[in-house]
């Protein structure tokens, strides 16, 4: 057969990438479209879910009313026994008053201009600086009113509540406080009782004028949550789950960029959220709860640039009686309160992995390891040797392609040259596969094992994301599992990388082309980049899966010699029957 000689005007013609390779990259695209995505729509603020932009005036849709009534935490009836009295007497304090509340997980400040609150934080959880956590952006309160000020969406009293001095008469126990005021024509009233270790809070507030009750609402603005994360207003959005879909809708500032938003409907629950903390208020027996989304443009204790910022204002009636959670999206406290509330939780795609890898994790650390990096590095061992036979009949493929090489070669030379429209290339592919079915090689099986661990990799990032219980979580010289390592160089992803090469070097090369070859050696420093900036939890789990798989591969290489393959290989004719 003469050769084919190209014409000196003929381009040179493109070299095709083997089907590992294409597939290899093609699974490291995927990973940075998973990671890529979720980091993007955060950056961005983009909705996870459309806006259910409704009229005040909304219809209450029949048949919702008691849905899931049952799971809804009752209000004590001493919160309904107040309220103000339409032929009450003026009720003004002289001047401005606080009121400090403590619990095991609260320490709450109040004030009597307004009956606000101006401080919230949660004594078991800690910012960056190791300060008790504060929810209440303090920088903003200036410009857009303490948490639990009331707004009117209709025309409201003359009087300012928002400024006026309210008389304060905190609970004998220590655990409540009631706000009154009354200027002899509106006459209001906010209550608060609280437990002694529980985040679930009860509020009754009630607004009259001239003895007839008048519609508000109570407003969370200017943000929430942790300040002192990198972009908070990134992981800050309003939530509330309705009951008409059966399902938790999410909006971040940005869809109230053009003014207040009003959002009203059959709502289990509605508030506002950060990453790993949220404030909601539970609907009343109705189901029916009117809210307000807000674009908050505010600074915050760390950053004086101003940035949107979601606020919410929920209610709707003359008379408010709700539920209120403050407090941390653990799934055990959030289900003790309303199990709906646990899809405040967002597992992401792949929730059927990330859900029983996180529960696994949290049995470990409490009951044996007492450390979540211990626990994610005993969990990625159970998880490649649970994955390992498979893993052992792709490296027995991948090995036997490699004895194959010399028969590969001789068909890459006697096509050589050929480009991809060529009818000899179908041919050529052909008798590639005719090879590998003889002897029984998948010419995919490298790849498997990383399609395999990709959705394991991206529940592991998930649960490291949303779950607070990794907010903070050390092992060794790392002091957050759930972000980047924060000395200057970082040592757990450069000790990636190096396993990554070892693995590779240890793993057999397939495919007959040099140049695709070279590439895939630097495929350990693509993930090293990846890697670069993802928590630590994560490179942990995948240098730990690296230091298995080079065990693994190990052991493969002393039971399985290249050389007992290569003289199978070469007894075997290319139809499969043994060389006389």
């Amino acid at each position: 057969m003469s050769s084919i000689t190209p014409s000196p005007n003929t381009p040179p013609k493109k070299k095709e990438l083997s089907s590992e390779l294409r597939m290899v990259l093609a699974f490291a695209l995927m990973g940075l479209i998973l990671f890529g995505t979720q980091w993007l729509y955060k950056r961005l603020g983009y909705a996870t879910t459309p806006p259910v932009e409704t009229k005040s005036t909304e219809t209450k849709a029949p048949g919702v009313a008691n849905k899931a009534a049952d799971s809804r935490p009752a209000i004590d009836a001493s919160l309904a026994a107040g309220g103000p009295d339409a032929a009450s007497q003026p009720v003004v304090a002289t001047n401005e008053t606080e009121f400090a509340l403590d619990t095991s997980v609260f320490h709450i400040v109040f004030t009597n201009r307004g009956a606000a609150v101006k401080s919230w934080t949660l004594r078991k959880f800690q910012d960056s600086h190791g300060n008790a956590l504060e929810l209440v952006n303090t920088k903003a309160a200036a410009k857009t009113g303490l948490p639990f000020t009331v707004r009117f969406r209709q025309n409201g009293p003359t009087t300012d509540l928002n400024a006026a001095l309210w008389v304060a008469h905190p609970a004998a126990d220590g655990l409540g406080i009631t706000y009154e005021f009354s200027d002899g024509q509106t006459m209001a009233s906010k209550t608060f009782a609280f437990t002694k270790d529980g985040y679930l809070v009860q509020f009754a507030d009630e607004v009259k004028l001239g003895g007839a009750s008048l519609p508000h609402l109570v407003q969370w603005r200017g943000g929430f949550g942790d300040m002192a994360v990198d972009s908070p207003e990134a992981h800050q959005a309003m939530i509330r789950y309705d009951l008409t879909d059966n399902k938790l809708l999410s909006e971040p500032a940005k869809t109230a960029k053009n003014g207040p938003l009003p959002i009203d409907g059959s709502f289990s629950f509605a508030g506002i959220e950060d990453q790993y903390f949220t404030a909601v208020f539970l609907s009343p027996l109705t189901n029916q709860l009117k809210t307000t989304l807000f674009s908050d443009n505010v600074g915050t204790y760390v950053k004086t640039e101003e940035l949107p910022f979601p606020g919410i204002a929920v209610g709707g009636e003359g008379r408010n009686q709700l539920g209120l959670f403050v407090g941390p999206k653990q799934l055990d406290e959030l289900q003790k309160v309303n199990p709906k509330l646990a899809n405040v939780i967002a597992w992401g795609w792949f929730g059927l992995i990330a859900k029983p890898l996180f529960l696994i994790l949290q049995w470990m650390n409490a009951g044996y390891v007492h450390s979540y990096g211990w626990a994610i590095i005993l969990l990625t061992v159970g998880i490649n040797i649970a994955m390992f036979p498979l893993k052992l009949a792709n490296l027995k493929s991948m090995r036997k392609m490699q004895a194959l090489q010399p028969e590969l070669n001789k068909i890459n030379e006697k096509y050589k040259g050929l480009s991809m429209t060529d009818p000899k290339a179908q041919k050529k592919q052909e008798e590639t596969m005719a090879l590998y079915k003889v002897h029984g090689v998948n010419p995919m099986g490298g790849c498997l094992p990383m399609l395999i661990q990709l959705p394991f990799l991206y529940a592991f990032y998930q649960v490291l994301s949303v779950t607070v219980e990794l907010r903070h979580a050390e092992w060794l010289w790392i002091t957050d599992l759930s972000q980047p390592e924060h000395l200057a160089i970082r040592v757990l992803p450069i000790i990636m990388v190096a396993s990554s090469f070892l693995m590779q070097k240890m793993t057999p090369m397939t495919g007959g082309d040099p140049s695709q070859q070279k590439i895939m050696q630097f495929m350990p420093l693509m993930w090293g980049y990846f890697f670069w900036s993802a928590s630590s939890g994560l490179v942990l789990y995948w240098l730990t899966s690296n230091v298995v798989g080079i065990a693994q591969q190990w052991f493969f290489n002393k039971t399985a010699p290249l050389n007992t393959v290569l003289i199978q290989a070469s007894n075997t004719n290319r139809d499969g029957r043994k060389k006389a």
